[in-house]
């Protein structure tokens, strides 16, 4: 059934663009014996195009993301998927290094996009093997988000509102969550003067359950432990951007940015457990016991940066730009967990806190150099990249009965980690006739090293890459492009994932990292085509990856009633699949998008000292499709479909994932704009917004259903006062996010 579906989505891609190009030739015969002389272009923008080594996406093609966050649009994108636990891959991948305006930042890419408001951004580029001019991290690739622009001289201001509606379905959680949120934005522009202004707040709650299966199998003894109950979200943050550009002279620029933000998450999960335990030979019932568990995450973060950049353009045209960033950010948070017997009086069993304070310090050097050549720009720079943060954990368990607390010495010590990276690059883009293309090499030097009170010796890494890329383009007629790529790329570690002592996530489970991870190195080869006319686009790459030290969240026992959640290196792995994207205006009223990706991944390794062997693979599918139909000159209406398939995992698996959204958009006067969306679109008993992830081994097993709000309203107004036509760049946080 699976393949019979690909086939037709194929032959029906092909018949359409057979007729397309039919009618591409036709009315270029007729314009060739026509002379245009006035025009008037009304109707859809283009959704995508495809460049040398980028796709450039649209982003106000996308109404159900008006209101919302970044990760309301990237999750459109063709080979874009999130699952439930709000993760987002890329061609099946986690390492997606995000930009803005094309400069990077180094947090997690989830957490980046959620404070970067949709109504803010214009376009998103796309780059599965990006050049070399960029940094090496992130080894699915890159996305570049660019922000609406300003007037070319004079003031223009830009404001949305946004409101959420009661939740429809609140899963009779302890408080109904809240939605609603504002940004503002104002440019101001002269001959000599640019200046941004940017400010946000979004508090963005989600209902939700959790439905748990666990076991354990110890000594002839197996115990299980399922659990069922609340696992919800309150969320909000806000932040203040600045940029003043001030041109010197023609050749002489300098640009200062400013931002202030602070991010905050309280994660409930309020849950019911059932622990039994029983002799797995005779199948006697040793014990059963009901207990209610209340557990409590918190995680705040504060990032404070300024950036510094000035701009030199020589006279023979070449350009020297030079940059300086300084960032400062404070992660706090802590996590409570307390058991109780499921009876009137709540008797404590009981109750354990774990609490972490890690402020960080981070610093980025950057010169580059370009130089137009015949048809053609070199480019080669130089950057130093810096980052200090030390981290105090405790955690602690009460003692019943008493006012009084013992230390934990396996969740608490005081750690220091700093990674230092110096790298240098050349690049050679040219454009020949039917030939363009772009040749680079990238070399960096990573220092990481890990310090913590409890251990006497430190633990370095260091590592010498080289990381080189091509891209190729080649007109083959009018109207066709063939392209080919190959990149190489990094996916460093976090911070947190080095942390090896434990964290209470859950009652049944505690998380773990591993200070000797070694960060994924992939090799990414692509093979594509493209097809373009006035009234959309086509493309189709088939790609093949090769993964070395491939991390993964792995599980093992650490006693009968809990499991052990760790980051490891569980193996090498490759990755071999196809994506395409299809955009048309099919009817003047009708506006088409459909992007899918297939791919097939395999990972073979070894986990815990090679006690247990990793061979896993299957093949995963998953779909972005918009429809836009035009109501009326100033009404709109888009439904849009992410879905996402079963896919394997070192351990396991993870369920299939899909999102149905539908909204509805009214314009005035291309000033104002007012937006009602219907997010996740569940009718009895479809299971929109949530996955099942199973994992098992030799000793244990465990099966967790996540479940999260479904038919939630929202309600989305802006102005828009005078036209934006400019580059709005304002600085984000490129450290402190990363380990949010």
């Amino acid at each position: 059934m699976f393949r019979v579906s690909i086939s037709i989505v194929l032959s029906f891609s092909f018949l359409f663009l057979k007729a397309q190009n039919i009618k591409s030739n036709n009315n270029d015969t007729i314009q060739s014996k026509t002379p245009l002389t006035n025009v008037s272009v009304k109707g859809f923008r283009k959704i995508n195009t495809s460049k040398l080594n980028k796709q450039v996406f649209t982003a106000d093609q996308f109404d159900a993301a008006k209101g919302g966050t970044g990760i309301d649009l990237i999750k459109n994108l063709p080979s874009v998927s999130i699952n439930a636990e709000g993760t987002f891959t890329m061609r099946g991948s986690t390492g997606i290094q995000v930009l803005l305006n094309g400069k990077p930042i180094q947090s997690d890419a989830a957490s980046f996009l959620s404070q970067i408001p949709a109504n803010s951004i214009d376009k998103i580029e796309v780059m599965n093997a990006p050049s070399a001019n960029f940094d090496a991290d992130g080894r699915a690739g890159i996305i570049n988000i660019i922000t609406k622009k300003g007037t070319v001289n004079g003031t223009s201001y830009n404001m949305n509102l946004q409101g959420g509606l009661p939740c429809i379905n609140c899963y009779e959680n302890k408080n109904n969550p809240r939605r609603f949120g504002a940004d503002i934005g104002m440019s101001i522009r002269s001959s000599k003067w640019d200046i941004n202004l940017a400010a946000n707040y979004l508090r963005n709650d989600i209902a939700g359950r959790r439905a748990g299966d666990a076991s354990t199998l110890i000594n002839n003894i197996y115990t299980q432990f399922p659990s069922n109950g609340e696992r919800s979200y309150k969320r909000y943050s806000y932040s203040v951007r600045t940029n003043i550009t001030y041109t010197i002279n023609k050749q002489n620029n300098i640009s200062a940015g400013f931002l202030q933000s602070e991010k905050t998450q309280f994660r409930t999960a309020d849950l019911f457990y059932t622990n039994s335990k029983k002799n797995s030979v005779t199948n006697n019932l040793i014990s059963n016991t009901n207990y209610f568990n209340q557990n409590l995450v918190n995680k705040y973060g504060s990032f404070l940066l300024g950036n510094l950049d000035y701009t030199h353009i020589f006279l023979n045209k070449s350009s020297l730009i030079a940059s300086i960033l300084y960032e400062k950010a404070l992660l706090n948070g802590y996590t409570n967990n307390l058991n109780q017997l499921t009876n009137l009086n709540k008797d404590s069993l009981e109750f354990s806190q774990n609490t972490g304070r890690s402020p960080l310090n981070a610093y980025r050097f950057k010169l580059d150099y370009s130089k137009d050549i015949t048809d053609g720009k070199f480019e080669a720079g130089i950057q130093y990249r810096d980052q200090f943060q030390t981290g105090e954990y405790l955690g602690v368990q009460a003692i019943i009965g008493t006012n009084q607390y013992l230390t934990l010495p396996e969740f608490s010590d005081n750690i220091t980690i700093t990674n230092r990276i110096l790298s240098g690059y050349f690049q050679l883009t040219q454009k020949k006739s039917l030939w363009e293309y772009t040749l680079g090499l990238r070399y960096e030097n990573a220092n990481r090293k890990f310090k913590a009170d409890k251990s006497v010796n430190s633990i370095p890494l260091l590592q010498n890459n080289f990381f080189p890329n091509v891209n190729i383009l080649y007109q083959i007629k009018d109207h066709y492009k063939l392209k080919a790529a190959i990149a190489r790329r990094v996916q460093r570690n976090t911070n947190n994932e080095l942390n090896p002592y434990f964290e209470r996530e859950h009652s049944e489970t505690l998380e773990q990292g591993d200070p000797y991870l070694l960060p994924e190195l992939a090799t990414t080869y692509e093979l594509g085509w493209i097809k373009e006319w006035d009234k959309g686009s086509f493309f189709q790459t088939i790609y093949y990856q090769d993964i070395k030290n491939v991390i993964s969240r792995t599980n093992n026992v650490y006693n009968d009633s809990i499991i052990r959640r760790i980051y490891t290196n569980s193996g090498n792995a490759d990755l071999l699949g196809m994506e395409s994207g299809l955009t048309t205006k099919v009817l003047s009223w009708w506006q088409f998008y459909f992007g899918a990706n297939l791919y097939h991944y395999s990972i073979k390794g070894s986990l815990f000292n090679n006690t247990i062997i990793v061979d896993n693979s299957n093949w995963v599918f998953s779909i972005n499709t918009n429809h836009t139909i035009k109501l009326s000159p100033t009404i709109n209406a888009q439904f849009t479909l992410n879905y996402l398939s079963e896919r394997v995992t070192p351990q396991g698996k993870d369920s299939y994932f899909f999102q149905p959204n539908l909204s509805l958009k009214k314009t005035w006067s291309n000033k104002y704009l007012l937006t009602m969306q219907w997010q996740n679109i569940a009718f009895g008993n479809m299971k929109t917004n949530q996955q099942r992830i199973t994992t098992s081994g030799r000793d244990f097993f465990t099966s967790t259903n996540y479940i999260q709000e479904t038919n939630i309203i929202l309600i989305n107004f802006g102005i828009n006062i005078n036209q934006i036509n400019k580059k709005n760049k304002l600085p984000v946080s490129e450290f402190g996010e990363r380990e949010f």
